[in-house]
């Protein structure tokens, strides 16, 4: 596995690191014991950074990732999770909520530490109570060392510009927009480099998108780019190819951008996608992939309040 640097935090993250929300049974119910195991062998492989959130399965994936962490000694890890949204409706920015939600998942994750903690989806949120409110309260758990380093996630790029002009953060989590469909966030790093900012790359597969499985119904992106991606996962298929793997590929090659989180509660899973992530990319076919792609390039969808759009 390669390492980089996240930002200042001084952090060696892998390259592909894991996301642990498919422990709380997003994507299909899953086997306890098949979680636990999956986190065991993705730290052994050298997915040291492990993301998470109490959001996930309402609380199971950080259940789930407690109980497989109690194995591994703490210092082989380096653990992230979120605080402000709870459910699909219920969001919570306020000092006290994070610094609750702080103890609660301290609890649930076996552990009296966060290496990182992350404002979840704030776009949901006002502005002014993140900066006046929520970011406080992320400088006092710091200060009080409940957490190491702290950001913020969300899906409108706009969002992390907005914050990074009022404040200083550590990391920031983006997904969905550095992928073979949407790679908007290249746009994004030349603030963060100046900044310093560490940067966690989510969802290279844009939550289901680009793999040969059924793409969600609760999905949000348009009829449009649905069926590009499906196109283009055919395309790979026809080829022998699995356009997952060239996804990943795709999100690691760039070393400007740190580590990728992808999530899985399968062993053969995180394997396959560590072998992957170790191949080198084949630009031609790379090449032939993006051209159909291209017709619904860095085209979203839109997340939270009106004012980040």
């Amino acid at each position: 596995m390669k390492y980089r640097k996240l930002g200042k935090t001084g952090l060696n993250v892998p390259v592909l690191s894991y996301g642990a929300s498919s422990l709380g049974s997003v994507f299909r119910n899953i086997d306890e014991e098949e979680g636990i195991k999956t986190v065991h062998t993705a730290v052994e492989c050298g997915m040291n950074l492990i993301d998470v959130s109490p959001y996930y399965g309402l609380t199971k994936a950080e259940t789930v990732l407690g109980k497989a962490l109690k194995d591994i000694p703490r210092e082989k890890f380096i653990l992230s999770t979120k605080a402000g949204r709870y459910g699909e409706h219920e969001f919570d920015f306020s000092k006290n909520r994070i610094i609750t939600s702080v103890e609660e998942s301290l609890k649930r994750l076996s552990t009296d530490y966060l290496d990182i903690l992350l404002l979840h989806d704030i776009e949901f949120a006002s502005y002014e109570q993140i900066i006046e409110e929520s970011i406080p309260a992320l400088k006092l758990l710091k200060k009080e060392g409940k957490i190491r380093f702290f950001g913020v996630s969300g899906l409108p790029l706009s969002i992390f510009e907005k914050v990074l002009n009022k404040t200083d953060l550590d990391v920031i989590l983006s997904y969905c927009h550095y992928s073979l469909n949407d790679n908007s966030l290249l746009n994004m790093l030349p603030l963060l480099e100046k900044n310093q900012v560490g940067l966690m790359n989510a969802s290279p597969l844009s939550m289901g998108l680009l793999s040969n499985r059924l793409v969600p119904e609760w999905h949000p992106a348009s009829q449009e780019i649905k069926d590009a991606c499906s196109k283009a996962a055919y395309f790979c298929k026809q080829h022998g190819e699995d356009i997952s793997k060239l996804a990943i590929q795709y999100s690691v090659a760039n070393e400007k951008v740190p580590t990728t989180l992808v999530s899985t509660a399968s062993v053969e899973n995180v394997k396959k996608n560590i072998e992957w992530a170790n191949k080198p990319i084949d630009l031609e076919f790379l090449k032939e992939v993006l051209a159909i792609l291209e017709p619904i390039h860095n085209k979203t969808w839109s997340s939270g309040r009106s004012e980040y759009w």
